[in-house]
């Protein structure tokens, strides 16, 4: 039975590298992958998927207006599609996350969706809440705060490395995220003041 899954993380923790490879993997075994990425990622009018250790690939394209469920459709009359590979999964609108689980169901493609839980304010993004209700397989990937620690939220810098607590949920900019702990983060956003251990 085919399933929508969600992998979630903060910032730096291999999520389109884990894409990629899974992407690769199906190839190999000479089956057919779908990636998208989200319009946000448009480079010279092409999706790409690109991860910090060197490896990129070209994906569709989805925008707030697309419908995933039709895009998926019309591929699939195409030629078989064997996975659907999602990355910044977190920029999807709530009746998107619906319209891939409906892949799913529906035309029994497994779906994997990568992306982030919450924003620098602490805060879920649409897409992630969405697929946190109703996805059938949820995994975290981990990354390292600064002191060790898990990673599970992130904070916004600006040139001059100040700590933003404000400002519109998206900004594509990632050198301008620093992946921290909980407590970390606290701190940094001024929610606690800093006293000893």
């Amino acid at each position: 039975m085919a399933k929508l899954y969600f992998s979630y993380a903060a910032m730096n923790a291999g999520k389109s590298t884990l894409l990629l490879q899974a992407a690769y993997n199906y190839r190999e075994r000479g089956m057919r992958p779908l990636l998208y990425t989200s319009a946000l990622y448009v480079t010279d009018g092409i999706g790409l998927i690109s991860s910090r250790i060197g490896i990129s690939e070209p994906a569709e394209l989805y925008s707030a207006d697309t419908d995933l469920y039709i895009s998926v459709r019309d591929h699939i009359e195409e030629a078989k599609v064997d996975c659907v590979l999602v990355d910044e999964a977190q920029f999807l609108a709530p009746d998107q996350v619906w319209q891939l689980a409906r892949v799913a169901d529906r035309l029994k493609v497994p779906v994997m969706c990568f992306g982030l839980r919450t924003d620098f304010q602490g805060q879920l993004f649409p897409g992630s809440r969405e697929l946190l209700a109703i996805a059938d397989s949820l995994r975290e990937i981990r990354t390292i705060c600064e002191c060790g620690a898990k990673a599970t939220m992130v904070v916004r810098q600006d040139s001059e490395g100040r700590v933003l607590t404000e400002g519109d949920q998206v900004a594509i900019e990632k050198s301008v995220y620093i992946s921290l702990c909980r407590r970390h983060w606290e701190e940094a956003v001024g929610r606690w003041p800093v006293k000893g251990p």
